[in-house]
């Protein structure tokens, strides 16, 4: 469901350079649906890095020149990040002006947010990571000079593995998009960095006329007899 989410807003984002930062999803496959040709995989330190287009670095601080990349992925990044605000930071940092971002995260205010608080204990994924609301992901992406550009509910359903249940529960999918749509298990956001162009304008200089201290005398009878008779 995220992959069909993907394939759509993929298509809106053009550009030279895509950049994916993390793994978690990458069985999706998604950097096969852009058009962007040249693609790169960031993986965190510490997991195996695989294929030709994939290189480790650090999130919080992307081994990426400034102002070069077209369009960042994030496949539930934030949700694992020590530091979420950072590495957004770091993604506005090196997306060129009106470049694009998408994020995809799990939703706590869900079924699948439900589950995770009666599995907090758990250390499997994904019960392990932060489930950072999609009102937040807002909040910091318009203190950075992101606007949202489209948004998408995905998994209504809650997290079973129950085959035939899944399948009853199919309803739900086809209401919650209508209906609930802030009560989806999992979010994809599109958003476009923003920059403000600003046009100097020249001040319009006025010259004052500069004042003349004190009075002028004026010509009275007695100055002018004065003046005759000298004369």
């Amino acid at each position: 469901m995220e992959q069909a989410s993907l394939e759509c807003l993929l298509a809106e984002c053009f550009g030279y350079y895509l950049l994916q930062v993390g793994c978690l999803g990458l069985q999706l496959d998604p950097l096969r649906m852009s058009r962007i040709k040249s693609q790169v995989v960031l993986v965190p330190k510490g997991e195996d890095a695989f294929g030709n287009q994939c290189v480790v670095g650090d999130p919080q601080h992307l081994p990426v020149a400034s102002d070069s990349i077209d369009t960042v992925l994030l496949p539930h990044t934030l949700d694992f990040s020590r530091n979420p605000h950072q590495l957004l930071r770091e993604v506005e940092r090196v997306l060129i002006p009106e470049g694009h971002v998408i994020i995809v995260g799990f939703n706590p205010w869900s079924l699948w947010g439900i589950w995770r608080l009666l599995r907090m204990r758990g250390k499997q994924v994904p019960w392990c990571g932060h489930f950072i609301s999609a009102w937040r992901v807002h909040d910091w992406l318009s203190l950075l000079g992101f606007e949202i550009k489209a948004e998408q509910g995905v998994m209504f359903r809650p997290p079973l593995r129950h085959e035939r249940m899944m399948q009853r529960l199919g309803f739900l999918e086809r209401i919650g998009g209508r209906f609930w749509s802030p009560m989806s298990g999992a979010y994809v956001i599109l958003a476009v960095k923003r920059v403000s162009r600003l046009t100097p304008i020249k001040p319009a200089w006025k010259l004052r006329p500069r004042r003349i201290r004190g009075s002028m005398a004026e010509p009275t009878a007695n100055n002018i007899r004065h003046t005759r008779s000298s004369e």
